[in-house]
């Protein structure tokens, strides 16, 4: 049988590490914080990959790509930009080995020593934008709309796989504009896109909004999120897009003539997504057998096992199998027939269960001989028999229904354990037991630092919309415009 779970409500941290392993998307590697991601784990991030480069190749974006190795004065040109990756960065300082005087292995050669050290991108800004000096002369090479699929490392004490680890995967946007107002619609334009691929495709109801000062982009005027809730009931960070203003170009000194032949700097963005969504995918949906996986992210949507007692059952089903197979890829759905006679049906329908495959296909001799055919919804378990006529249509119309019910079930869950809170003294008590706690703020750094200090939690975002009236500070008492929201993070 497929390997056991620990249970979410006995211990929600071992159960998230066990799914992540057992279900052979992702381990840990020989070097300390990274990780290997296995082929279905990688299969899940492709098709991350695929549908947001052409969300963002839609909307005019092209992908290039850039050094992984930054020169380590490129960091000194943005201050608080070098200040917020300072203590996050591996750095290159030698170019060659050589073997040891002992014989046993190789030791640095330390005549090989660079002139100037080179950092390990922990993101590309500095690099992009040197780049994008020679670029960019006149108005008319703008907007420049960039995107770069790529590794980073930020050397990370604490890791967790997918969640944060000291290499992860990610796409980074980078663009150039000629006025404010043409770089902010970018930044709310793929703040947007995030929301919706988030929403419509992973099945994770999101809430927009900015994030404070303390929490912005290192570098960045403003910083946007999209924030998502766990089942454990704490938040996390599912995408940024940040608004640069002109610091990046100053910095690298990226000018062009305007269309009244004046010279300026030009406007800038970034945003991006990384690994750490698969991450929420499974700690937002999942269950103690297995990952549960939004049809539209499922690298399997569908799978068959053929169920039979000898050969000749075997032929006849297995003929069926392959007949159910053709029709549904005719379809365009990712369809696998699992014909291995190593393991029993049984073994192969808790496999899959906890691989989250979302709908299972069982075929034996007596569902051929009643036309009829037995599906299993992997999102609430229920296995029903459904006609042989219209059966391709029957299994999109299905599979819709566990892509909606997957995410109202989140957004039932977040909404469930979302709360207005106005008094600190509750919200201290309040905090321990998880949730989204909606409460005023004054606005001040001391503030925020105080109850994160106290509480662990931090201000996820002040959200977008918000149809609370002006109310009162629940630390200080000072007024406030609004409620942001606090809550526990990853």
């Amino acid at each position: 049988m497929a390997k056991v779970l620990t249970s979410k409500e006995e211990n929600y941290s071992q159960w998230y590490n066990d799914l992540v392993t057992k279900a052979d998307l992702a381990e840990n590697s020989s070097v300390r914080g990274c990780m290997v991601i296995k082929p279905y784990g990688y299969a899940i991030w492709e098709k991350i990959q695929n549908i947001l480069d052409t969300m963002f190749k839609k909307t005019g974006h092209s992908n290039a790509y850039f050094p992984l190795l930054i020169p380590k004065s490129f960091f000194s040109k943005e201050a608080s930009h070098v200040e917020g990756f300072a203590k996050e960065c591996a750095i290159v300082t030698h170019y060659r080995l050589k073997n040891s005087p002992d014989g046993k292995g190789v030791i640095v050669d330390e005549t090989a020593k660079l002139e100037e050290e080179l950092i390990i991108r922990p993101t590309s800004e500095t690099i992009i934008w040197s780049t994008y000096k020679n670029w960019i002369q006149s108005y008319r090479d703008l907007p420049l709309l960039i995107n770069q699929w790529a590794n980073i490392v930020r050397w990370e004490m604490r890791t967790r796989l997918f969640l944060r680890t000291s290499e992860f995967l990610w796409q980074e946007g980078h663009t150039a504009h000629a006025t404010k107002e043409e770089a902010i619609e970018e930044t709310n334009k793929m703040l947007n896109i995030y929301a919706e691929f988030a929403e419509k495709t992973l099945g994770i109801p999101v809430i927009i909004g900015k994030k404070s000062d303390s929490e912005k982009f290192a570098g960045a005027i403003d910083t946007y999120c999209i924030e998502a809730m766990m089942l454990d009931g704490k938040a996390l960070q599912a995408g940024t897009s940040h608004f640069l203003g002109q610091n990046f170009a100053k910095a690298f000194d990226v000018k062009f003539t305007n269309k009244e032949g004046k010279l300026d700097y030009v406007w800038a963005t970034s945003w991006g997504v990384s690994t750490r969504l698969i991450g929420a995918l499974i700690m937002a949906h999942s269950d103690n057998n297995g990952l549960v996986l939004p049809p539209k992210i499922a690298p399997i949507q569908v799978v068959i096992i053929p169920i039979y007692k000898n050969e000749q059952e075997h032929s006849i089903v297995l003929n069926k199998c392959k007949e159910i197979k053709e029709k549904l890829e005719n379809v365009a759905l990712t369809v696998k027939l699992d014909d291995r006679d190593t393991q029993k049906p049984g073994w192969k329908f808790a496999e899959y269960e906890l691989k989250g495959i979302p709908i299972r296909i069982a075929v034996g001799p007596k569902d051929i001989e009643n036309g009829t055919i037995e599906i299993a919804r992997r999102d609430t378990l229920e296995k029903k028999l459904i006609p042989n006529d219209n059966f391709s249509e029957n299994v999109l119309k299905l599979l819709d229904d566990i892509q909606q019910n997957i995410y109202n079930k989140a957004l039932k869950f977040r909404e469930q354990h979302t709360y207005k809170i106005d008094n600190y003294t509750e919200f201290k008590t309040a905090i321990e037991n998880g949730g989204f706690f909606e409460a005023f703020w004054d606005g001040t750094p001391e503030t925020e630092a105080k109850i994160k200090d106290e509480t662990k939690a931090t201000i996820r975002c002040i959200p977008q919309y918000s149809n609370d009236k002006e109310g009162f500070c629940m630390v200080t008492g000072k007024p406030s415009k609004k409620r942001v929201i606090f809550a526990r993070a990853y």
